[in-house]
């Protein structure tokens, strides 16, 4: 059961993956949020007919129960749901006064996970003063962390210079060099013994978590879109801490606090850092450190590790989710920068000779 198909039937209800918000009416904040786990556990049908005492331990439970369908109906009205796992078919229901009276976060609200629009990141470079566009683009970045420029056209080098020119940007090399030639048949580069130097998928990550200041921004410029596949999607991991923050302490705790060790080793190349994946007491600001293929093996306590990796995976989750991501499909002329010490950002496996520039830029100090 999907978010949307809750709420093309029911305008109350809204799911949210291991819980639900239910609007009791249309009255700003009169509504409460409920994990499904919590609902499972308090299923009327789980007590014993004569005493009314519990007979069910919510260790004997799925720890994160789905629905098949919800609904509401009755009178007086209860929250119905029929479970996906329960092979018998239960139907639970919960009165709407039994849900009201119990809320555990009557009128809360939560921060919103990462967004998928695109709209308000989207700039038509043909429609725009020249000198104008760096500093709209960046005024994007900064505050969503994200721009797609389209229709701007193949010329890197006045890319560059326009973007110094305009914002102050400076371009920072690293160890594939001063501007990255993302192809299969790269000759320019250093240390192309790396995913995007191949046509496999790259899942979400940053970019240089192995540096103790990773750069902030990254420009990717379609030089030649991929005869087949090759799509770019992006996800906020600043609005994911934030989310989860608010969803699950325990695992936002774990996230800020524990360092683990990004190493990465190439052919001529070695770097090692430690830090937690989502780190807000930088003194850059916020940075978020997650790279999947250069993330070494974890070294947390044993009475953590259960625990981290759990933390891990709901993070994970989140940001995996389509729902969740913006999803860019780059035509040759256009570009995507974004905030790499905030953004995580990926593409789909292609065919064809596909060819994206990258170049990373830091504010002038």
């Amino acid at each position: 059961m999907t978010a949307s198909t809750l709420a093309a039937a029911d305008s109350r209800l809204r799911d949210h993956g291991p819980w639900i918000r239910l609007h009791f009416s249309s009255a700003p904040g009169d509504h409460a949020d409920f994990h499904y786990l919590w609902l499972r556990h308090n299923c009327d049908l789980d007590r014993h007919p004569t005493t009314n005492e519990r007979i069910v331990c919510s260790s004997d439970l799925p720890f994160r129960p789905r629905p098949e369908s919800i609904w509401i109906e009755g009178d007086p009205e209860a929250l119905h749901i029929r479970w996906a796992d329960d092979a018998s078919g239960r139907v639970s229901a919960y009165p709407l006064a039994w849900l009201r009276e119990h809320a555990y976060n009557l009128g809360e609200e939560v921060a919103p996970p990462p967004s998928s629009d695109t709209t308000p990141l989207t700039v038509d470079a043909a429609a725009i003063d020249p000198s104008d566009l760096p500093r709209k683009v960046v005024e994007i970045v900064d505050a969503h962390g994200l721009a797609v420029v389209r229709n701007y056209g193949p010329d890197t080098e006045a890319l560059i210079d326009s973007l110094a020119a305009g914002t102050g940007l400076q371009i920072r090399g690293t160890h594939f060099g001063r501007i990255e030639d993302l192809r299969t048949d790269n000759t320019t580069n250093q240390n192309t013994d790396q995913l995007g130097f191949t046509n496999y998928p790259v899942r979400l990550h940053t970019d240089q978590p192995f540096l103790e200041v990773p750069p902030k921004y990254q420009l990717l410029q379609c030089m030649r879109k991929a005869d087949e596949g090759g799509e770019n999607y992006v996800a906020d991991a600043f609005q994911a801490a934030r989310y989860l923050e608010a969803t699950d302490r325990q695992a936002y705790d774990l996230l800020t606090t524990i360092p683990i060790k990004f190493h990465r080793k190439q052919k001529d190349f070695e770097r090692i850092q430690e830090s937690p994946l989502l780190d807000f007491s930088h003194p850059d600001g916020f940075i978020v450190r997650y790279s999947y293929f250069t993330m070494a093996p974890h070294r947390q306590p044993f009475a953590l590790m259960e625990n981290w990796y759990r933390a891990y995976n709901t993070f994970a989750e989140l940001v995996n989710n389509p729902a969740h991501q913006y999803h860019v499909a780059l035509e040759e002329g256009d570009f995507l920068m974004y905030n790499n010490r905030r953004m995580l950002h990926a593409r789909n496996g292609f065919s064809g000779p596909r060819w994206m520039r990258g170049i990373y830029f830091d504010p002038i100090s």
